[in-house]
């Protein structure tokens, strides 16, 4: 039992992954669209995955193989080849994900000033990027109790600096500054924070990572479920309020340059005390604690994520033992030289779309299975109607918006898509494939 991981790491787990993506990722790109509103749309994402939160805990405790999205998938449809594409989909959402943190951990580096953009004319971003995923590749196959003790260290900081920042900057921007405090209500009307509360969904994706590492987690039901419902209203309280203090206080470096307004927004209220420089440095300083703390948490539990794939015949074997203890270390390898080759080469802006839009299809699927066992007494059908009908409302919004505003991207978004679901296809059903290709090449020579 001392190796396995208790509710204060698992809550670190989930807003690990949650608040690096959120804040420094996403947040200049919600600003962009909905401008005094970004806070209501992190609310409104927010709801969504809270009651997607309920479902998955409600699968979770009805049903007898607990492994997330896959196993509900199996249990509820008894579909092997939707399970598997399901849990494919959401491999290469993790692994986008991660390749997304590790592309923003070595921009805030160089941002931060601890080493150069390049040396002897080679850019060192890319390498910046495989050093923070090797390093974290490391840390979690040294085990569970090293990953779950880095993940408290490295979210206790993160979320103390943004809680500061956030009480600090409302009480600057509303005694200290003559800034006219905005909140965007006249924007609640049109369906611009829609729009933006499709685009911050990936933001909330951490919290389900936990179904994955179950064997890993002390009682783990009830932890899991305590676990989501604290740490997803603790990261729309952080989004809502670093939000509106970025928004207030650094509107034009949201528009030109967002992965650095806040700091430009630290500078700014600690400008009255001399010491605008201190606020940038440790505003970057937890963004690199953020973007490394969800590298650890999504590699961590994605590994566990892929071992059930391969133990339940979902994923080849060459990618591990199944039946290892803890993960097995040729698929934390594995999974971290395919983020590696992402973030190195690979266009980051349509791997972090598609995975987007496989976390709110994914979502949403798994609300519409937790509504259809409403007629069980332990299942309230409101809340898995709302994250249903919120989740897959949001993807024809993701889209539309990429559609007229990023149309490379969207299109890239669609073929990569398109090749997913066929090399998914092709393995799932390979044996009928094969069969039909059999009889096809029979009839042609009886013919001949």
């Amino acid at each position: 039992m001392s190796e396995r991981l208790g509710l204060t790491e698992c809550v670190s787990i989930a807003l690990g992954g949650m608040i690096g993506g959120g804040i420094y990722a996403v947040l200049g790109v919600v600003a962009k669209l909905t401008t005094g509103a970004t806070w209501f749309a992190f609310v409104l994402a927010g709801v969504v995955a809270a009651c997607a939160g309920y479902s998955y805990n409600r699968l979770n405790a009805l049903g007898d193989d607990r492994g997330g999205s896959v196993s509900f998938v199996q249990q509820t449809l008894g579909n092997e080849t939707l399970a598997g594409m399901v849990g494919w989909t959401l491999l290469f959402g993790y692994v986008g994900s991660m390749a997304m943190y590790a592309y923003a951990f070595a921009e805030f580096a160089i941002g931060f000033g601890a080493v150069p953009s390049a040396y002897a004319g080679v850019p060192l971003r890319p390498v910046i990027s495989v050093g923070a995923i090797a390093l974290f590749v490391g840390l979690n196959l040294l085990g569970a109790r090293s990953t779950g003790t880095a993940e408290n260290v490295l979210v206790a900081v993160k979320v103390g600096i943004l809680v500061a920042f956030g009480a600090f900057g409302l009480v600057y921007a509303t005694g200290l500054s003559d800034t006219a405090m905005t909140y965007g209500f006249g924007q609640f009307t049109s369906v611009s924070p829609l729009v933006a509360a499709a685009i911050s969904f990936v933001a909330f994706q951490g919290w389900q990572l936990l179904f994955y590492d179950q064997e890993s987690i002390a009682d783990n039901v009830e932890t899991i479920r305590k676990a989501v419902y604290v740490s997803i209203p603790v990261a729309v309280a952080i989004y809502v309020l670093v939000a509106v203090v970025t928004v207030n206080l650094a509107p034009e470096a949201l528009q030109s340059h967002p992965h650095v307004a806040l700091g430009d927004a630290a500078s700014e209220m600690l400008s009255v005390f001399g010491l605008s420089s201190l606020g940038f440095a440790v505003i970057s300083a937890s963004a690199l604690f953020s973007t490394g703390s969800a590298i650890n948490a999504t590699l961590f539990s994605s590994a566990h994520f892929a071992k059930r794939l391969i133990r339940g015949d979902l994923l080849p074997d060459r990618f591990g033992d199944g039946d290892a203890d803890g993960v097995p270390e040729k698929t934390v390898l594995a999974l971290g030289a395919a983020t590696a080759a992402f973030s190195a080469y690979g266009s980051l802006g349509a791997i972090t779309s598609f995975a987007s839009l496989a976390f709110i299809i994914v979502f949403g699927a798994m609300s519409y299975l937790a509504f259809r066992q409403r007629d069980h007494e332990d299942v309230n059908p409101v809340l898995p109607a709302v994250g249903a009908l919120g989740a897959l409302g949001f993807a024809p919004l993701m889209f539309r918006n990429l559609y007229r505003r990023e149309p490379e991207t969207f299109w890239m978004v669609v073929v990569l898509a398109v090749f997913v679901v066929a090399v998914e296809l092709l393995y799932f059903e390979r044996e009928a494939i094969q069969h039909h290709l059999s009889e096809f090449g029979d009839g042609v020579n009886s013919r001949l």
